[in-house]
């Protein structure tokens, strides 16, 4: 007697089913679904004969725990392995179906494995691999949805995987970059954040009595040490409030156009960090520009998509206009010229790709060089910031303990 599971994304309650297959095998396995009709309906899709379907009851105990926004994030390394695996494994032959069978059974990303299969499900009823994938947005962003239609469309699949893969990787190694230059100064930062309030709530008010009783007045750096030791009580509650209201719509209106046409380009006029946000988001914009060119998507079907990858809205009303300028027969560099968030060399080395026919090729140099650029910019920024975080937060710290006792330098007049 075989055994196998269905996954389906149509609903949370779990079903066991017995079934019999086209050539006369029994078949057990688990599927979810809103009801038994359901359940049996999809199995008959699948040309299967059901013989039983029951219900599986689930405890607490049974149930997985799942952490929102962590438990449930697919991040692009799992992407990038996943698309490389399939890309091995299509090329080896294997059926499209039996592939993301074996892709659902050993990837360790537990939702991954479930979307995936639900993507073989979704296959095996006959739906094309791209409008299978194109049904989870949540897992699958939009460029590797068309990397993989253009490859199904030209009979390279494999080819289009291998692309995704290559250009996943090279955002994981980008934000990488980027990350481990932020880490530090974070760091500090909370540290510093950390220590004011501590010697705030837990140190000043030990002061605060001891100065009490020997009289006189206090130092203008020690009185306002006190002030804002005694409005800690409310502040700290009031600023952690509202931190977590500003959060909270920030999460929810982040990705607004309104509110992305403020931000995106004030990131770019930031003084120290604006020209890396600004290598970031040309590098990102060429790679993914240069892949999908690459892998045949349409190229007024690129752009559109592009736009939207690259992170910054400056770059997306950008791209806007170099649409209709391509969609009017005219040229691709053109319109980006009047942009100044693209460098003079990004234009006119796109401008050269266009005249000879290479444009994927020149993306590519671009975004090379850019990854490069990105990687030097956050080595200086490392090595700039770091002497920085420290003298701010041994200025913060060391400032408060000179506030502390100047007083006890001044002792004796305090007392007369």
């Amino acid at each position: 007697m075989a055994s196998t599971d269905v996954k389906t994304a149509s609903g949370k309650r779990t079903f066991e089913y017995t079934v019999r297959d086209s050539k006369g095998k029994i078949v057990k396995g688990r599927i979810e679904a809103l009801d038994q009709g359901a359940v049996a309906s999809r199995l008959k899709t699948m040309n299967l004969v059901p013989l039983s379907v029951t219900e599986i009851k689930t405890t607490g105990l049974q149930q997985e725990i799942n952490i929102p926004g962590i438990s449930d994030r697919i991040g692009l390394s799992d992407l990038a392995i996943m698309a490389r695996q399939m890309a091995t494994m299509v090329s080896a032959g294997l059926s499209l179906i039996r592939t993301l069978g074996i892709l659902a059974d050993q990837t360790e990303n537990k939702p991954l494995a479930k979307v995936l299969g639900i993507v073989r499900s979704d296959v095996e009823t006959g739906l094309s691999l791209s409008n299978a994938l194109v049904k989870h947005p949540e897992a699958f962003p939009p460029i590797m949805v068309n990397i993989v239609r253009a490859g199904e469309t030209g009979g390279f699949l494999e080819k289009s995987l291998l692309s995704a893969a290559d250009n996943f990787e090279a955002e994981v190694k980008l934000r990488a970059k980027v990350k481990s230059a932020m880490t530090y100064p974070v760091v500090v930062l909370f540290i510093a954040i950390a220590a004011v309030i501590g010697m705030l709530l837990f140190i000043v008010p030990i002061f605060k009595d001891m100065f009490e009783g020997l009289g006189g007045e206090l130092p203008a750096p020690t009185q306002f040490l006190v002030l804002l030791s005694s409005w800690m009580k409310w502040l700290l509650p009031l600023v952690l409030v509202v931190s977590a209201v500003v959060g909270i719509w920030w999460q929810r209106h982040k990705n607004d156009e309104e509110v992305r046409s403020k931000s995106d380009p004030f990131k770019l006029k930031l003084p120290v960090f604006g020209k890396l946000f600004q290598k970031i988001a040309i590098a990102r914009f060429t790679r993914n520009f240069s892949t999908m060119l690459g892998a045949g998507v349409p190229i007024l079907q690129a752009l559109d998509i592009v736009g939207s990858t690259s992170g910054n809205w400056a770059i997306e009303n950008a791209l806007r206009d170099v649409e209709k300028s391509v969609r009017t027969g005219e040229s691709l560099s053109g319109p980006l010229a009047h942009h100044d968030v693209f460098p003079p060399m990004v234009t006119q080395m796109i401008a050269v790709g266009e005249d000879a026919g290479s444009m994927e090729l020149m993306l590519a140099k671009i975004s090379e060089f850019y990854d490069q650029e990105v990687e030097s910019t956050t080595e200086q920024l490392t090595s700039l910031l770091e002497p920085l975080m420290i003298v701010f937060l041994g200025a913060i710290i060391g400032g408060m303990i000179i506030a502390l006792y100047m007083p006890i330098f001044k002792i004796f007049d305090l007392m007369g």
